[in-house]
């Protein structure tokens, strides 16, 4: 099954702050963009732990400290990156900048995609996962 996904376009570069984070919402979803200076990072904004707002996180590396209880996610894995989240992750989602504009990949939902639980990912394994999920049942 393959998903099918869309950029959006967000904002200009400038209107996120060097090793700052900014919340938006799109697609239905509040993401956190992040300015890492070489590149842009995105992640879903909210901490799995008490729902701190991650864009309101201090930037450290390429990981977000949410700033309610110090859990720590890599910015481009979403995997807790402490031992008090190591277990938890966050979405993440691609970006490009194109014409002077962040762009975010986000994916097209259906309304059975709305139902299926958040997992966390290595890089490349979320493709392989839908196709032997959705044959499972076949």
């Amino acid at each position: 099954m393959k998903v099918e996904k869309t950029w959006v376009r967000i904002t200009p570069p400038d209107n996120i702050p060097l090793c700052q984070g900014r919340a938006v919402m799109a697609g239905g979803r509040e993401i956190a963009v992040f300015n890492l200076g070489n590149r842009f990072l995105a992640v879903g904004n909210r901490c799995p732990h008490r729902s701190g707002p991650l864009a309101d996180g201090i930037v450290s590396g390429d990981t977000v400290v949410c700033p309610l209880h110090a859990w720590r996610f890599s910015l481009e894995t979403g995997k807790g990156a402490s031992s008090a989240s190591a277990s938890s992750c966050v979405e993440t989602f691609r970006t490009r900048v194109e014409h002077g504009v962040v762009l975010l990949e986000l994916p097209v939902e259906s309304a059975v995609d709305k139902e299926l639980p958040a997992v966390c990912f290595e890089h490349g394994e979320a493709a392989n996962w839908s196709e032997s999920s959705s044959t499972a049942g076949d």
